[in-house]
């Protein structure tokens, strides 16, 4: 484990925009434990943050006493967010989770501060920093493959859908240390125009882009997959944890 342990931020969603939740509940957010688990196998210590979206004052202060911000996935983007109208594919969306997390991703680019983004983290990288989405890959992007590999249509998450082909010389190569590699596939949803300092690090057999970096030496990585379900049985998924959290113990020790 890394000398100092960083804390990293982890942001969560909100308990009605999941499918089948019924109506009535309390007002709630929620997060599934393995995000949080796959980075203090390595060494960090998580922050689960609320939706502070009314609160730019309170998240900033999360977000300066942090060394790092982990995005999980979850429901699609509001559109609106990247100036598109709704298409009629368009799933369930989460406001207040778009706003919190694009201010923190927004933040992780202009100070450098470790960002991991995972599945629909990478799509709020890309929104982020000025890029767009595909609403509906199989209404939209012509030639894809399938993607939508949901549990809720009958796949487990650990379901090896593709392999990705990883850009050599990327920090996600340095990090998965492997050229190829075959990837779980749970979105509908997917990167369109790159954003501005992105550079894609890994493609889909169909030429869909599944991972964003900035083109610089911060540790800002966004992938479209699931890795924190083979965090424990992959050596490959643990050490881009691992790097993900040691560029933020550096960070914390640098500041200390």
């Amino acid at each position: 484990m890394p000398r100092y342990r960083p804390l990293i931020a982890v942001t969560t969603q909100t308990l009605h925009a999941i499918d089948g939740i019924p109506e009535g509940l309390p007002q709630s957010v929620v997060m599934n434990q393995r995000y949080y688990y796959a980075i203090t196998l390595v060494g960090a210590v998580p922050l689960l943050v609320p939706l502070l979206d009314d609160d730019e004052d309170t998240l900033r202060e999360i977000f300066d006493r942090v060394d790092g911000v982990l995005v999980p996935g979850g429901v699609d983007m509001d559109p609106a967010a990247y100036g598109e109208a709704p298409h009629e594919r368009l799933g369930r969306i989460d406001p207040a989770r778009d706003r919190t997390e694009l201010a923190l991703a927004r933040w992780c680019v202009e100070e450098r501060k470790p960002f991991l983004g995972l599945c629909r983290g990478a799509q709020v990288l890309n929104v982020a920093t000025g890029g767009s989405l595909w609403q509906d890959l199989d209404a939209q992007y012509a030639g894809a493959i399938k993607h939508d590999y949901f549990p809720t249509y009958g796949f487990e998450r650990d379901h090896l859908a593709h392999e990705v082909t990883v850009a050599k010389g990327s920090r996600l190569r340095h990090a998965m240390e492997v050229e190829r590699y075959h990837v779980n596939s749970m979105h509908h949803q997917g990167l369109k125009a790159i954003g501005r300092g992105l550079v894609a690090t890994a493609v889909a057999p169909d030429g869909l882009v599944e991972a964003v970096e900035l083109d610089d030496d911060a540790f800002v990585v966004g992938v479209q997959w699931h890795p924190e379900v083979f965090e424990l049985t992959d050596p490959h998924t643990r050490h881009l944890f691992k790097e993900f959290v040691d560029a933020a113990a550096a960070q914390r020790a640098t500041r200390r």
